[in-house]
């Protein structure tokens, strides 16, 4: 087992009832991994295809000694508990989706297995990410830029 280290993640929703999606999600992480931190909701649209729903999203935050695609196993089991549904189109597109759960970072860990890429490869672009993980974890650094959230937030401009 590894050694505890802290787990971000983004939790997002913009079909169905967004809010308690993203309290089941809470739930979830709370029954599997124990406490854990939540930053304030983003509402932004969606970003990498067209919807006329924002999305509802926010960072939490846990500790975790698991290795780090036993988290995402456990991570996706919640998100199929909540919505079985996939949020992909047919072509791989992404779709609206009831929740989806992705793993931000891991500590400074750098992880690129063909099933988990950490930190998440879309991190500097998303401000949905940037800002919750920046309110959480102001001081985390991007383990190859060096770069903090607001730093990366600054880049990123409207």
């Amino acid at each position: 087992m590894d050694s505890e280290r802290m787990v971000h993640v983004n939790v997002g929703s913009n079909k169905g009832n967004s809010r308690l999606n993203l309290s089941r999600a809470m739930r979830g992480i709370g029954e599997v991994f124990g406490p854990y931190e939540i930053s304030h909701v983003v509402t932004s649209p969606p970003w990498g295809f067209k919807s006329n729903r924002n999305f509802l999203n926010m960072g939490i935050q846990f500790l975790s000694s698991l290795p780090a695609e036993e988290i995402l196993d456990k991570l996706l089991k919640i998100q199929q508990d909540i919505s079985p549904s996939s949020h992909r189109t047919p072509s791989g597109g992404y779709a609206d989706r009831e929740i989806d759960i992705d793993i931000v970072a891991i500590a400074d860990e750098v992880i690129e297995t063909e099933k988990l890429k950490v930190p998440h490869p879309h991190l500097a672009e998303r401000r949905f990410f940037l800002e919750p993980l920046e309110e959480l974890a102001p001081s985390w650094q991007h383990p190859l830029t060096g770069e903090t959230a607001a730093e990366m937030l600054s880049k990123l401009g409207d």
